[in-house]
């Protein structure tokens, strides 16, 4: 079958799928007052559910499968979903989204189970900052699982910290100290109005352009784009192990690089993080003599994805916070 591609020309190899909306970190971009189920919500996929949906994606093409939250760790089966994920044909690289908490802990059996790179989100360097941003104090156990899986050979560690002006937005030189002999990618998120966050968004919004000013005027040269790669412009210094990605929602033609979809916890599509929908998948995850049907369901809905967002209108779409489709 040909590879998923839209109306636009984009092809679709990367899903990320998340496998459960809750999260133990208050972070106060996402979940500042902790995550509450709602009443009556359905329970995450299946591991029968989950297989089911990744051999519909792989038959489409899909090669890339990232593993997202909430926080995929909170969840108890979280191992065996990375088996079953790197069992699945066709799947050549398994990634993860992690806040890093059991990062020092697990990351041998992750390992183990198929896991080949890795992100950790990690939006302050600054043991005071961390705490107060995520809600918890655990920086200096997270850069140690950071460490551990520099030192563990996977194919990729990177980091992702949300800009945050007046909180975080001052730490570039501290940064800079880090990536002189870690061999990560960081990359830095322009933060993003949700359903729920205008008012955060409104004070702490900062256009990651001026970041990529003080990196160019610093010496830092930006990478040319690789033909798979997603929206996130990548930056090198002959003098540092570590290379800076920032990832601009609001800049032009962001979306032209899109090369992902998504999945909800509960087996909804999402073509788009700041989709006006989602569409249900789950009724057809529950037989394996369902792939064909599945199969069609996906690719008649990817002509339904649009050019690009709306953020610049102020529209979020069904996304109340990141945590509920996975960032």
């Amino acid at each position: 079958m040909a590879p998923l591609a839209d109306r636009f020309g984009r092809r679709f190899p990367y899903l990320r799928l998340s496998i459960i909306p809750a999260c133990n970190f208050r972070c106060t971009y996402c979940l500042p007052h902790g995550y509450h189920a709602a009443a009556g919500a359905a329970a995450p996929l299946s591991l029968a559910e989950i297989t089911r949906l990744l051999r519909g994606f792989a038959v489409m093409g899909m090669h890339k499968l990232r593993i997202t939250g909430g926080e995929p760790s909170v969840r108890h089966d979280l191992t065996e979903v990375l088996r079953t994920a790197a069992s699945v044909p066709g799947v050549d690289k398994l990634a993860m989204t992690t806040n890093g908490t059991l990062l020092s802990r697990r990351l041998g059996e992750w390992m183990d189970a198929g896991l080949t790179a890795i992100n950790v989100s990690v939006d302050s360097l600054d043991r005071a900052a961390f705490a107060r941003i995520t809600g918890h104090d655990r920086l200096d156990d997270i850069l140690t699982g950071i460490d551990m899986a520099l030192a563990a050979g996977l194919t990729a560690v990177k980091l992702n910290a949300v800009l945050l002006r007046g909180v975080n937005d001052h730490e570039l030189p501290t940064w800079l100290d880090y990536l002189r002999d870690h061999a990560i990618s960081l990359r830095f998120i322009e933060l993003m109005q949700t359903g729920d966050n205008l008012a955060f968004f409104r004070d702490h919004h900062v256009r990651a352009e001026t970041l990529e000013t003080e990196l160019l005027d610093a010496g830092w040269q930006v990478l040319p784009r690789a033909a798979d790669a997603g929206p996130a412009r990548e930056y090198r210094h002959p003098d540092y192990a570590g290379r800076i990605g920032i990832i601009a929602p609001y800049s032009k033609d962001f979306c032209a690089g899109c090369n992902r979809l998504r999945v909800t916890a509960t087996g909804d599509l999402r073509l788009c993080l700041f989709g006006e929908f989602g569409i249900p998948l789950r009724p057809l995850l529950q037989d394996d003599d369902q792939l064909d049907d599945l199969v069609r369901a996906i690719g008649g809905q990817i002509g339904r994805k649009e050019q690009g967002h709306f953020l610049h209108e102020g529209r979020t779409g069904i996304t109340p916070h990141l945590a509920s489709t996975g960032g």
